[in-house]
This record gives C-alpha cells, structure tokens and sequence, in this order.
C-alpha cells in the first residue's frame, strides 16, 4: 500500500488505490488509520472500494458501523470511491446518502469526486 498524496484547496487527502484487501474488520480498519496517518500525516483518506471487505457494505452485518465508528474516533475524515451501484437495498442507498450530507464519511464514485469532497 503506497498512499498517493493529492492537496485541493490547501487541504492534502491520501488516497489509496490497492487491489489487495486492506480492510477486512475494525482491528485491520484501525491498522490502516495508523499506518496512513504515520505515513502521510493525513486526516483525509481515501480508499477504493475493492480493498474493503465486501460484508463491509452488506450493512446487516454491522461491519460498516463498527468500522466508520473508529475513523469519527481517530479524527479521520473518510471517503470510500468505486462503483456502488450493484448495492440497491433502501437501506444502503439511505446509508450513503445520510453519509455523502456530513462531515466525516462519503461514499463516491470517482476519486476526483472523492477528493472534492475531503478537501472542500
């Protein structure tokens, strides 16, 4: 994992694009907080969704919670980038649209909307 490190509007967002899976529960989740903070000295991060354990979005699982709960905790603001269409349970689709209105969490499609977000 190599954060890549892009600043927009005076604000520096590590982003992470990894093929392998990075997050796959809290312990995993708190140890990519760590080890991208100390790398980078962000607290915007941002990650694809295919490095993140697939239970992750299935929110009955409450993996998504217990997760995203440690990233409000540490400081972090957090933004997930992919393809979410497939996902199309009300649920979800409240999830991540109560989600995208705060200040912490965002669920995006691309990284340059993901960005925007992190750094507006």
């Amino acid at each position: 994992m190599k954060p890549e490190i892009i600043k927009k509007h005076n604000t520096e967002v590590a982003v992470v694009n990894s093929d392998e899976l990075l997050i796959t529960d809290v312990q995993s989740a708190l140890d990519f907080i760590m080890t991208v903070k100390y790398e980078t000295d962000c607290t915007n991060i941002a990650i694809n969704k295919e490095a993140i354990v697939e239970d992750f979005l299935i929110l009955s699982t409450r993996l998504a919670g217990e997760i995203l709960q440690k990233f409000v905790n540490y400081g972090v603001r957090f933004a997930i980038y992919g393809d979410f269409s497939k996902y199309t349970s009300k649920s979800f689709k409240d999830f991540v649209f109560e989600s995208n209105k705060g200040k912490d969490i965002y669920f995006q499609s691309d990284v340059s909307l993901t960005v925007e977000k992190l750094s507006a």
